[in-house]
């Protein structure tokens, strides 16, 4: 690293006990001529500013101790890459020489914890810092705390810190693209929605001149709307090889090109007055559609949250300005629609396409952004606490990381289990359930999630037929609808479910065959929707309760249950006059069917019982080897139906077979039915993690999804053996 050659020309002395263990930070306190820092040699410390370096070296946190009345500076190796360059020339010297660009903000709140020997802390505090080149706002979670001398006197000031520059600037970018998602339909017309973008955009990041350039496919494009101050006008048409020959290509491979020029650079015509330039590209199809254009008065350090909001706004205003002048085609295709109605039906038609493409963009983009969003949010501890177990396998703190890493997991497990809801391809287990009984063991739950100001009223009938559905899921269905319920009556109010048979006394939801039918409903008395959000509620990541509050998978979750038990869903709302979501399910012919309350502790081989296990994937299949033998199975492993199936031809006989469904050489179903011809009474447990398997085309096998915890392997296994008796 760049700190350690530096310290290669030095003579490196005896480092002193409380300067040990501090990693690349002690090497270079080792190698400094301490005649050049106020400091002085570290010999002649006080006992106090000892014992801090000591402290702060081998500390995992950020934090930096200013020392003395010149503030010298000390640091571990966490802080130093939240400073950049000026690290490792900052080290014990004094904090005004290297954070300049920020002492006027930064001295006050030092000597404030000097003079005092009050602390200062604060949440996300802004701080302009000039650490890689131009200088660009950073924030941080700061604790700014006294360090007295052994007479009591404020020696230092000792600075913990965490850079929380990341989340505020995504928060921040979140904000304003939801401003702009709301704002840009109601504006109309293409020119307004472009200008609207743009001006925003400059103010959001500060720019001289923002506009959208729309590709001509011959080398130049065209400026409609700019927003430009103090710059000359580039509106109308543009050579892309006048501003940068390769600036087209970039932007056809997909790639934001930056650039600042060197004040001893012409800039291009057009381009005077100007220090930095950004061009992000709009591609649909693999062709180029437009690029949006971000310029500069002043020298720019492009952080990778505005390269991140540049993209995304350029993508969302376009297809907005998309959708907008596909929609003024359509109409004034219309207007003339009977005079021209032959030659212009064509046209009517592509209009009508890239409308709809225009839409399905912006879905595909709303679904992929929200799942990516959430999902990194569950990886993110995950890795994290693999990765300190790994580098730091300390025993005290593995169980704190594991839970950790297993909560992440399991919500991880939860939203895909809700996407796969919505996508109705969850494997199901549908059983007889009596509403009336299943609403009953879930009123205290209920009751609970409501809290003391609404009042839950159930009026199911105990007489009404029972319907063939997935218990967990259709509770899980009902807990949805009933959160929602609670947070649109923030003031109290009331909320009821109801069930019925009869026909006509709740309208179906289009699109719902015949056939017998119960319908559960639950309606509150809370503020309602509008016909917008009506309009939009059940689609994927779609929520009107903010950032954190809510994933916006409730509502499709609820639908795709009833979809794909054979049912419907429907929902009324008006502004003032509350909800009400009603779920159609079908009625079963079959008994009534009491849950079973399985016992938490991990069921074990009761008997040396050897099980056959075949998946394809080694990552899996080692995973599900290790959680059978710690529940004490006999394991013969395969990686594959093939390999199995010769296991099995030279004399192999399991007590029970566990397979995965999906693989290459054939499912899961199709290997266990030729392993029935051979062992005509072997247990078969199959696994999958989204295929919709019916009862009839399980012939009979178990099922288990994955992701599975051992508890749950354990008890599928158990259920299977004793089955068997």
């Amino acid at each position: 690293m760049k700190a350690r050659q530096e310290s290669k020309s030095v003579n490196l002395q005896p480092l002193p006990g409380f300067m040990r263990g501090g990693g690349e930070v002690s090497c270079l306190l080792q190698a400094m001529d301490w005649e050049h820092s106020p400091l002085g040699p570290p010999d002649s410390w006080s006992a106090a500013l000892q014992g801090v370096v000591a402290m702060l070296l081998s500390a995992q946190a950020q934090i930096v101790l200013f020392w003395g009345p010149q503030y010298a500076a000390l640091y571990n190796d966490a802080y130093w890459p939240s400073i950049g360059d000026k690290h490792p020339r900052a080290l014990g010297q004094p904090a005004q020489a290297y954070w300049s660009e920020l002492w006027d903000d930064l001295e006050p709140l030092l000597r404030g914890v000097r003079e005092t020997g009050v602390t200062f802390s604060a949440k996300d505090r802004p701080f302009y810092i000039e650490r890689h080149g131009p200088g660009e706002t950073a924030y941080f979670d700061v604790s700014y705390s006294a360090v007295r001398e052994a007479d009591g006197a404020v020696g230092g000031v000792l600075c913990i810190v965490s850079e929380t520059s990341e989340r505020v600037h995504f928060q921040h970018r979140q904000a304003f693209l939801q401003e702009l998602r709301q704002a840009l339909p109601g504006l109309g017309q293409a020119e307004r929605i472009e200008a609207h973008a743009v001006r925003r955009l400059a103010q959001e990041l500060g720019a001289a001149r923002v506009c959208f350039g729309e590709d001509l496919g011959d080398g130049r494009y065209r400026v409609g709307q700019e927003w430009a101050a103090q710059v000359p006008s580039i509106a109308g048409l543009n050579q892309y090889a006048a501003l940068d020959p390769t600036l087209r290509e970039a932007l056809l491979a997909g790639q934001v090109v930056q650039r600042n020029y060197a004040a001893n650079e012409r800039p291009p015509a057009g381009f005077e007055g100007l220090c930095a330039t950004l061009h992000a590209p709009v591609l649909r199809a693999e062709r180029l559609e437009a690029m949006l254009a971000v310029h500069f008065h002043t020298p720019h350090a492009w952080t990778a949250s505005e390269c991140r909001l540049v993209e995304e706004a350029a993508s969302q205003v376009w297809t907005a300005i998309t959708h907008a002048r596909a929609e003024r085609a359509l109409h004034a295709l219309n207007e003339s629609l009977e005079e021209r109605v032959a030659n212009m039906l064509a046209q009517r038609e592509a209009s009508l396409v890239q409308l709809h493409e225009a839409r399905k963009m912006e879905m595909i983009g709303q679904l992929t952004g929200g799942i990516a969003h959430d999902l990194n949010n569950m990886l993110t501890p995950i890795i994290a606490s693999l990765e300190l177990l790994r580098r730091h396998p300390q025993p005290e703190r593995a169980e704190r990381l594991i839970d950790g890493g297993l909560q992440a997991a399991e919500r991880a497990r939860n939203l895909v289990g809700r996407l796969l809801s919505f996508a109705r391809r969850q494997t199901l287990k549908p059983v007889t359930v009596s509403l009336a009984v299943l609403v009953e063991g879930m009123h205290e739950l209920m009751a609970r999630s409501l809290g003391p100001t609404i009042v839950l009223q159930v009026d199911i009938d105990t007489a009404l037929p029972g319907v063939l559905v997935d218990p967990h899921q259709l509770e899980l269905a009902l807990l949805n609808l009933v959160v929602n319920a609670r947070d649109a009556m923030s003031e109290g109010g009331r909320l009821t479910v109801r069930a019925g048979a009869e026909e006509g006394s709740v309208p179906r939801p289009p699109g719902l065959q015949g056939g017998p039918q119960v319908w559960l409903q639950v309606s509150d008395t809370g503020y309602g929707m509008s016909e917008e959000v009506l309009a939009h509620c059940i689609e994927p990541f779609y929520s009107t309760k903010g950032v954190g509050r809510g994933t916006g998978l409730g509502l499709p979750m609820v639908q795709g249950l009833a979809l794909q038990s054979g049912g419907g869903f429907g929902i009324r709302s008006s502004i003032g006059q509350g909800t009400e979501a009603t779920l159609w399910l079908p009625i079963s012919e079959g008994d009534m069917v009491e849950r079973a309350v399985e016992p938490a502790a991990p069921h074990r081989a009761q008997r040396p019982t050897r099980v056959l296990l075949v998946d394809d994937e080694p990552l899996v299949r080692q995973a599900t080897l290790l959680q059978l033998q710690a529940l004490g199975y006999e394991v013969t492993e395969a990686d594959g139906p093939v390999q199995a199936l010769d296991l099995l031809e030279r004399g192999l006989v399991p007590d029970v077979l566990l397979t995965d469904h999906v693989m290459v050489e054939m499912t899961g179903v199709r290997f266990a039915q030729q392993v029935r011809e051979r062992l005509a009474a072997l247990p078969v447990l199959v696994i999958t993690g989204y295929t919709n398997l019916s009862p009839r085309e399980l012939h009979g096998f178990g099922v288990l999804r994955k992701p599975f915890r051992q508890d749950e392997l354990g008890r599928s296994l158990a259920r299977l053996l004793a089955a068997r008796g």
